[in-house]
């Protein structure tokens, strides 16, 4: 009833999409895959397995279970996990050559003792806070962080790979700040000696807006699974190939008479003698119900507005005297008439909300 098909060759159409735009007049940037949150709901699996086949630099993800995942599943490209449980087990993460994310000195300290029982130093990225106000190291506290680092390399404890940080996206002269910070952390770390192979600032709108912060590395998260990360664009205008289709089918078609009010509320009334088609999709799909009356659906290559409210499981479209049966084919969004930004749109919200919230009744098809 329910079918979610993701294309995995335009994933690695839009990886390297991003890779080109990025390496020009001769830029060795590198690039990293994020594919947190289950790749943004199209399968964090399959989605690493195909971006290392395509020769990704790295693989990002939230946190160290994401990463255990990736190694259990036999993903051997470089790994960085960045968000950490006070309780986390530095040790597995060392072991299994995950790249651990410090925040601050008390995760250095424990990043120091994991190393300690590994007999390992653990490679690690130093995150700065440059004005998102989230997980990072002050711009105040880097400085005694640094001297930390510092002397956590001379025992052998940690090997310093990255230096990074995170776009707010508030707008550009906020942008512009945090990047100048940014490069206040750069030499705050060249000042106290410690040497970073890799820095990287900037995601998907950041890789877009501002190619003076690519600095040695990328993290392209919305972009990879053909997304645009501005409300104001469609990520056509970047190139790049929406990789889910999330599509069901009618289940039930109904003449009913005029007046009749349809699912819960009666937010819909028909006006006239009309058809009804019944849709086994709802918000435990992902589907939002605040798209109620607002969100469009394609049927037989004609789109309808959900004019009455999602519920749970489903919803009811009035097709009017169309032509419409059980068994035909009804895309929420994908490749025909409505995509994940229109979907957005209607329920006022952002495609990444669309894509991730996903839900798993769906039966997954993955191409390529």
């Amino acid at each position: 009833m329910r079918k979610l098909t993701i294309d995995l060759n335009n994933v690695a159409h839009n990886l390297n999409t991003m890779r080109n735009l990025v390496n020009v007049s001769g830029k060795q940037v590198k690039i990293m895959g994020v594919v947190k949150a289950d790749a943004y709901g199209h399968g964090m699996l399959q989605v690493a397995r195909k971006i290392e086949a395509e020769g990704v630099d790295y693989i990002g993800v939230a946190d160290l279970s994401e990463a255990q995942t990736l190694r259990s599943a036999g993903i051997t490209s470089r790994i960085l996990a960045w968000l950490h449980d006070p309780e986390d087990d530095f040790v597995a993460a060392i072991k299994h050559d995950i790249d651990v994310a410090v925040s601050s000195k008390e995760q250095l300290l424990r990043v120091q003792k994991a190393a300690e029982l590994a007999s390992k130093p653990c490679q690690i990225h130093i995150k700065v806070d440059t004005g998102l106000s989230r997980n990072g190291v002050t711009i105040d506290e880097l400085e005694d962080l640094l001297v930390s680092t510092k002397s956590a390399i001379a025992d052998g404890f940690v090997k310093t790979v990255g230096i990074f940080s995170h776009l707010s996206s508030t707008g550009v002269k906020e942008d512009l700040a945090q990047i100048e910070r940014f490069e206040l952390a750069l030499s705050m770390a060249q000042t106290q000696g410690v040497d970073f192979e890799l820095r990287h600032l900037t995601a998907s709108d950041g890789t877009l807006s501002y190619p003076q912060a690519h600095y040695d590395m990328v993290r392209i998260g919305i972009g990879l699974y053909g997304l645009s990360p501005f409300s104001d664009n469609r990520a056509a205008e970047f190139g790049l190939k929406p990789v889910m289709c999330a599509e069901a089918k009618v289940v039930q078609t109904k003449r009913v008479q005029a007046g009749e009010g349809v699912s819960y509320g009666y937010l819909y009334r028909t006006p006239k003698e009309t058809t009804l088609a019944l849709v086994p999709i709802g918000y435990a799909e992902g589907l939002p119900r605040n798209a109620s009356g607002k969100a469009q659906v394609c049927i037989n290559d004609k789109l309808y507005t959900i004019l009455s409210r999602i519920a749970m499981d489903q919803f009811v479209v009035d097709v009017g005297d169309d032509s419409v049966s059980p068994g035909d084919r009804v895309v929420i969004f994908g490749d025909c008439g409505p995509t994940a930004d229109d979907l957005a749109d209607a329920a006022e919200t952002i495609n990444y909300e669309i894509v991730t919230r996903i839900g798993s009744r769906f039966n997954r098809e993955f191409i390529g």
